[in-house]
């Protein structure tokens, strides 16, 4: 990995110490915004919702959704990941629609052997179709402590960020034909569950059960977005210029782009719009935007 300098460093953890203080103001009761959908007992909302977590064993994993759909909008959630051998397991968290040519955004989180590096998986599915996968390791260890994972989705980009910093920045490419999530509300989802037939080195590694049960943690969700409810949005009677909604027209300034081809450049270990053999004859067209 390239090295890079302590004034880009120091600002990077003194950005991430000012966001962790910022989503806990923000921190809400999770009770409010989720319900556990599966797991049988597995998946649990704690100290007076301010911790939510999910649990795998050998007879099940778990999960939630939001209460609430969202078109556009920006989601912080901390999330502190399954420690030491979680080969095998994956935690996903991700916004999503329904039906056949549903919309999709995604963080997968996969597991591997104590003291080798967990896979950030970010994928963008629009109109059913997906394969936009880029992958990143992090640089910090995600089992240690809680880190916050944002998207920003506006009807111009997608971004993700990790402690506010960017890692991929997904643009609207209608004009050249390429379908961006615009149109449906999507939920919030996360769940803990066992995909040892391809999740760490292809499904070479297998989940090591004796190590179970492997739990991951969530608090201090916020979203300031635009609620779906009855085929309204609530951002229809707000002001779209109002500071709280500054979001739904944000872009990566100057510094951001610094931020996100420096952890393109460090951390990206993955790049569907650099695969020869998976596009032999030549890259989705969305590859030349974002």
């Amino acid at each position: 990995m390239a090295s890079i300098s302590y004034s880009t460093m120091s600002y990077v953890l003194l950005l991430s110490l000012f966001l962790s203080f910022i989503m806990v103001t923000f921190a809400g009761n999770l009770n409010n915004d989720f319900e556990i959908t599966w797991g049988d007992g597995r998946a649990n909302i704690l100290n007076n919702g301010e911790l939510l977590t999910l649990s795998l064993d050998k007879a099940s994993g778990s999960g939630f959704q939001s209460k609430n759909e969202y078109l556009f909008g920006k989601i912080d959630m901390q999330l502190k990941l399954v420690p030491g051998n979680s080969a095998g397991t994956v935690t996903a968290y991700y916004l999503s629609s329904k039906g056949s040519t549903w919309d999709e955004i995604d963080f997968e989180f996969l597991g591997n052997l104590s003291g080798d590096p967990y896979i950030l998986h970010t994928n963008v599915f629009s109109q059913g179709k997906g394969n936009r996968e880029q992958q990143f390791y992090l640089w910090f260890d995600p089992t240690a402590n809680f880190h916050n994972y944002s998207i920003t989705w506006n009807p111009q980009r997608i971004i993700f960020s990790v402690d506010g910093t960017p890692i991929r920045e997904f643009k609207n490419s209608e004009s050249i034909g390429v379908p961006f999530p615009k149109n449906q509300p999507m939920r919030i989802y996360s769940s803990l569950w066992n995909a040892d037939d391809w999740a760490t080195r292809g499904g070479l590694v297998k989940t090591d059960w004796t190590q179970a049960p492997f739990t991951a943690s969530y608090r201090n969700f916020n979203a300031e977005a635009c609620i779906w409810y009855s085929g309204a949005s609530s951002c229809a009677s707000d002001s779209a210029s109002s500071a709280s909604s500054s979001w739904l027209s944000q872009e990566l300034d100057t510094t951001g782009q610094k931020m996100l081809t420096w952890v393109q450049k460090n951390y990206m270990i993955y790049n569907y719009c650099t695969d020869t053999k998976r596009f032999p004859l030549s890259f989705p067209p969305e590859c030349n935007t974002s």
